[in-house]
């Protein structure tokens, strides 16, 4: 008896051989594009665990999310997340003081 998953791969090498897609990467790619598109609360927990794991910026992970920067801070408050902040250091601070004393 074929199972959903067979059908599903079937169907997946069935549009490749038909030349819709050049190979499941590209299909793959087409799908997930798809899927963020469909699903915006996806997009956006994506753009947190990238954010998160820092692996993206905060203004990075705004606009992978499709809202603003101060609509993602926002996001993070409401879910109770910690915003990544990188403290200078005291002797990249000091290069800039001089910088601007001379």
């Amino acid at each position: 008896m074929t199972t959903d998953v067979d059908v599903l791969k079937d169907g997946m090498e069935g549009l490749i051989r038909a030349g819709h897609y050049r190979n499941k990467d590209a299909l793959f790619k087409e799908a997930f594009r798809t899927l963020l598109e469909v699903k915006p609360s996806i997009r956006t927990e994506m753009a947190i665990e990238l954010y998160k794991s820092e692996k993206i910026s905060l203004s990075r992970a705004a606009e992978i999310a499709g809202v603003s920067f101060e609509g993602f801070k926002n996001i993070l408050e409401i879910k109770g997340i910690a915003r990544v902040v990188e403290v200078p250091s005291k002797e990249k601070i000091q290069r800039g003081v001089d910088l601007i004393l001379g």
